[in-house]
């Protein structure tokens, strides 16, 4: 029996061929089945593809716009996940200066990043994301949703709290899969834990509340 390759085993195969200072790749994934070609162009939404008939061409990059390694990997699971077959062909590639090639932190990286910081007694987060764009406030605010983010810190900030055990806040665990969910999109950024508190115990309330800027958070 033949044995199918992964999508994303095949970019990984992809990746390591190209040079160490590649700054965009230019792919093309041709689906096996022409009834998942719509599926297929869907899952990859993120990527901004081109489809004609049963070839999808879309790029990762490591300088400027567009999806980076990381995302166009996990974009690549979603469709070996859901049966997607095919067979992934880079098309070119161009190389970069060191200097502009990105080196950013996904988004859940740097979350579990700020969480290990933390004592182990942590109860409640006040937390910052702060986006690398105004181009990703309305997507990131879709993945966001159900952290429930306001608005704050600058243009591009939005501010939401975790709680690791009761109270008012997000799970970390929930949080974590927002900012995944952001990193599938291409949203880029940076996340930081504003405030901490440790060993909270609400009584007949939600939990803590933070002052900042004159209004309770």
């Amino acid at each position: 029996m033949l044995s199918l390759v992964k999508l994303a085993d095949s970019w990984n195969a992809i990746e390591r061929d190209l040079p160490p200072d590649w700054g965009d790749a230019r792919l093309l994934l041709t689906v096996d089945d022409d009834r998942r070609c719509d599926r297929a162009a869907a899952l990859l939404g993120p990527a901004n593809p081109g489809r004609l008939g049963k070839r999808i061409r879309f790029s990762a990059a490591r300088r400027g716009g567009g999806v980076g390694p990381e995302a166009a990997r996990r974009l690549l699971r979603r469709l070996d996940d859901e049966g997607v077959v095919g067979k992934l062909d880079l098309v070119g590639s161009t190389e970069a200066p060191a200097s502009e090639l990105q080196v950013t932190e996904s988004l859940h990286d740097a979350w579990r990043r700020q969480l290990a910081g933390l004592p182990p007694d942590w109860s409640d987060a006040y937390v910052e994301v702060r986006l690398d764009s105004t181009d990703y406030l309305e997507r990131g605010a879709l993945m966001l949703a159900p952290v429930n983010p306001a608005r704050y810190g600058g243009p591009t900030g939005f501010r939401f709290r975790s709680a690791r055990r009761f109270g008012y806040g997000v799970s970390a665990e929930m949080a974590a899969r927002c900012l995944e969910r952001c990193d599938d999109e291409g949203v880029t950024g940076e996340v930081e834990i504003l405030r901490t508190l440790s060993d909270t115990y609400p009584a007949a309330t939600q939990g803590p509340v933070w002052h900042v800027g004159g209004r309770s958070v």
